[in-house]
């Protein structure tokens, strides 16, 4: 079977399926993106919109233990968990703390690093390719800190990053606000990675790669996908409609935080949880500062978007069903105005997205065990974004290989 005609479904129009989806296409293969919404409309519409390749700490280091109180009884914890969603979230929660060895974290940042490599550069080319340069944005990212004693909490992750070869500028007051003259005094101590970016519209991102990936013969398919299952070699994708399954030779997953739900009929146990993550934005306002700035104390990201200031950060283990906590959004505006004082009565308006996390902060991206031809791309966390052109190659690299393997099967057959 030749590349050009093995029929791939990608389930998933975030930002990771419309990567994979175009990567696809534009390697020959016949390709169907998959998503009961309109591309982007999830995660991705809503995320800070940072491409961040520095980011290779996992959420759960060594200590958390201690924590995990506190994130239940703070309603402020950048880190939250809504004390009646424990019972749901204690197998996910265990996970999480056991992977915050030394042993672990390091290895997750190895794997995460290996996976971000490239993705700034990498995303500037696709930004071109798709018709959207103007939404690229490469003016660093700039971390603050109100004193040495707040970056000292964070000092065993600046060591790790710096092992791993990214250059970091200390910078003091002076130096932060010839950056950014607007940053309030509480911040005084900066870290600067100078070679990082942003895209300043992500919703505007997937819908170009969305397009560029119909212009080039991709086909999508407008459904809510019930279940999935593999009948003689083929994959079956069922849908609510139409009511007969839709049938190709390779299928991924890049459903998200659904992925569970959907993988588990087949047998497959994937450990993720919802990252509820929530933004707030002023629009009109995005000048109050040039580049992402993240307030590294309160773990919050700013980011200077086509229509307006976004600001978002803080995570809530909350799952998918819950309403949107409005207080998680109030912290957020009430932390960008005190430390922003133009922003003070200013209209804004928030969001509540899902973003998929597995316990170790490193996404599943590669083959389903024991399931030919079914492909996970699913738990990117805060970093969907950042990975989601790294994610799309690495696929596209292995299911390349399958099908080369496939077609030197037959070819030895037929010999």
């Amino acid at each position: 079977m030749s590349p050009s005609s093995k029929r791939v479904a990608v389930i998933g129009a975030g930002i990771v399926g419309c990567a994979i989806a175009y990567e696809l296409r534009k390697r020959g293969l016949a390709v169907t993106l998959i998503d009961r919404d309109a591309p982007g409309q999830g995660c991705s519409f809503g995320n800070s919109g940072a491409i961040s390749p520095a980011s290779i700490v996992p959420l759960a280091m060594p200590g958390i233990l201690k924590t995990v109180p506190g994130m239940m009884m703070d309603p402020e914890s950048p880190l939250f968990l809504p004390l009646g969603y424990l019972p749901q979230a204690t197998p996910w929660l265990m996970r999480f703390v056991a992977s915050a060895t030394p042993e672990g974290v390091a290895n997750a940042a190895k794997r995460l690093a290996s996976l971000h490599g490239g993705a700034t550069e990498l995303h500037r080319q696709l930004t071109q390719e798709v018709g959207v340069p103007e939404l690229f944005l490469q003016q660093g990212h700039l971390h603050l800190y109100p004193d040495d004693a707040a970056l000292a909490k964070d000092a065993t992750g600046w060591r790790m990053r710096e092992a791993f070869g990214f250059k970091l500028d200390r910078l003091d007051r002076g130096s932060i606000t010839d950056l950014e003259p607007l940053i309030g005094e509480r911040y005084q101590i900066g870290i600067f990675l100078a070679d990082h970016g942003c895209i300043v519209n992500p919703f505007r991102y997937v819908q170009a790669i969305a397009r560029a990936y119909a212009n080039a013969g991709g086909k999508m398919l407008h459904g809510d996908v019930q279940s999935i299952r593999q009948d003689r070699g083929q994959w079956q994708v069922c849908l609510a409609s139409p009511a007969e399954p839709v049938e190709f030779d390779e299928l991924v997953v890049a459903t998200g935080a659904w992925s569970k739900s959907l993988l588990k009929p087949l047998g497959i146990t994937l450990h993720v949880e919802s990252q509820r993550g929530y933004h707030v934005q002023f629009d009109g306002y995005a000048d109050t500062i040039q580049r992402t700035v993240v307030l590294a104390d309160r773990k919050i990201f700013m980011t200077p978007m086509e229509e307006g200031l976004r600001v978002g950060g803080t995570v809530e283990i909350g799952g998918l069903t819950r309403e949107a906590n409005e207080r998680r959004a109030a912290i957020l505006a009430r932390i960008a105005q005190e430390n922003f004082p133009r922003l003070q009565s200013v209209p804004m308006r928030s969001w509540m997205g899902h973003r998929p996390c597995m316990p170790d902060s490193v996404p599943v991206v590669g083959a389903a065990e024991g399931h030919p031809g079914l492909w996970i791309a699913v738990g990117h966390g805060h970093l969907g974004l950042t990975d989601s052109v790294t994610t799309a190659k690495k696929i596209g690299d292995l299911i390349d290989g399958a099908v080369s393997q496939s077609v030197s099967s037959l070819r030895a057959l037929t010999d």
